[in-house]
């Protein structure tokens, strides 16, 4: 499709995040650390993973999938946001980079959702059936559930790109948000949007309610094969890896449901609320799974002992 001849508008103005015209050094300062955290830390975990041995199993295979998503996602999104808090002109966005910016930004999105719900799953037959386990999660079928979720999110972010380029845009080109997302661009589109409401609607609230009510019946099951565990350490260990993996999924779903269940709303606190889960999210990855994981510390020790040998 070409895009181009769809539209008159050249280029979109993103106004940037709401109220902070005093704050815009202060905000720079905190989101630009956070996203230099989020970088380090993720590649942290994925090196790791990499390199020790002891965490080569399908959970942190999962983990690393997580932590390369994260990685990308802060860098589709907040290399923008900074550059909107320092520049006069930052918030100047061309056509086909706001297509890009929506593309990968939803394809990332939705391929942590679902993937997310595999690590629910992952979870639930470790615990469920730990002797079947290593068979029924070899690294072939790993690599496919892996991969089905990448081709999932990447379906889903096509289908959504589409709809929203498809339609005409004559002006005027000021998005309210700090990011290129589909409900504020469809309100300066120069034709009936009311479909395309319906669609992402439907389609980011059954995709997101959906994960969410799977991954809650994961959960029960596990609790309930977790209180059979006859050892009080067998269920600490497994109650914790189950709380780091609850936390990041709460910290995700959390802001997009409030914010995508609502597609007519105007409110700044839409805005606001998706600074957290745009900003503060990928970042809860390595700080949740190393601060509360004790096998990730402990591979962390591992990896520094070895740098003072080489």
């Amino acid at each position: 499709m070409n895009w181009q001849n769809e539209s008159f508008v050249a280029t979109f103005i993103l106004t940037g995040i709401p109220h902070a015209q005093d704050l815009g050094t202060m905000l720079f300062g905190i989101f630009l650390v956070i996203y230099v955290l989020t970088l380090v830390g993720n590649l942290l975990i994925l090196l790791v993973i990499k390199i020790d041995s002891h965490l080569r199993t399908p959970m942190y295979y999962f983990l690393a999938n997580l932590s390369f998503i994260d990685m990308w996602f802060s860098t589709v999104t907040v290399p923008k946001i900074l550059m909107t808090l320092i520049s006069t002109d930052g918030g100047a966005i061309s056509f086909h980079g706001c297509v890009a910016q929506l593309y990968f930004f939803y394809a990332l999105a939705n391929t942590e959702c679902f993937l997310f719900v595999l690590m629910s799953y992952d979870r639930y037959l470790a615990i469920t059936y730990p002797l079947r386990y290593t068979t029924m999660m070899s690294g072939k079928t790993c690599a496919i559930l892996a991969g089905g979720t990448w081709l999932s999110g990447i379906i889903h972010s096509t289908a959504e790109t589409t709809l929203t380029f498809r339609l005409p845009y004559c002006g005027p080109s000021q998005i309210e948000h700090y990011l290129c997302d589909a409900p504020p661009i469809l309100k300066l589109a120069c034709a009936d949007t009311s479909v395309n409401e319906m669609v992402i609607f439907v389609n980011i609230g059954v995709i997101g309610s959906g994960c969410c009510f799977l991954i809650f019946l994961s959960y029960v099951s596990i609790v309930r094969a977790i209180l059979k565990i006859r050892t009080a350490e067998g269920r600490h260990k497994a109650f914790q890896t189950c709380a780091s993996h609850c936390i990041v999924v709460l910290c995700f779903f959390g802001p997009g449901l409030i914010i995508y269940l609502r597609p007519g709303s105007k409110h700044v606190m839409d805005r606001i609320i998706a600074i957290f889960q745009i900003v503060i999210t990928p970042l809860m990855n390595p700080l949740v799974y190393t601060l509360r994981n004790k096998e990730v510390k402990m591979a962390l020790l591992r990896l520094k002992d070895q740098g003072k040998y080489v």
